[in-house]
């Protein structure tokens, strides 16, 4: 198999996407927390302590998305780095850990996907309840 410095440089496009998709998620959160706060502070509902408990939850979990991706796009330069002085074990190994945290990080990204359908369930849930209160 052939490995050169082009190698560890096609995961750079791939890092820099999933870090940018990351960061919106992260902000979309943010804006929902920061809109869930003054609606608590009115009403002390144990749905929006559900929701808030979620999204403590996946704002943990996409801090983890953005700490594994990081970490790998770094381990991409060290490879790089490696190749570029020569020592190709090093840049090997440097790209597998790369590959490896990059798998860790859409591992956490896929987990938070299926909490944030259990966000949405909750509030779901809420319509449905109120829908049949208002029917009765």
């Amino acid at each position: 198999m052939d490995f050169s410095l082009t190698t560890p440089a096609l995961l750079f496009p791939t890092v820099s996407l999933l870090l940018l998709a990351y960061t919106n998620r992260f902000l979309t959160l943010a804006t929902i927390i920061r809109n869930l706060h003054p609606q608590y502070q009115h009403e002390h509902s144990e749905n929006l302590l559900g929701q808030i408990a979620n999204l403590r939850y996946r704002v943990y979990l996409i801090r983890n998305t953005q700490i594994y991706g990081v970490l790998s796009l770094l381990f991409c330069v060290v490879s790089m780095f490696a190749l570029f002085a020569g020592w190709e074990a090093g840049g090997k190994w440097s790209f597998g850990i790369a590959l490896v945290l990059m798998i860790v990080s859409l591992a956490i990204s896929l987990r938070e996907l299926q909490i944030s359908v259990g966000a949405l369930e909750l509030l779901l849930s809420e319509l449905e309840d109120g829908k049949a209160e208002n029917n009765s």
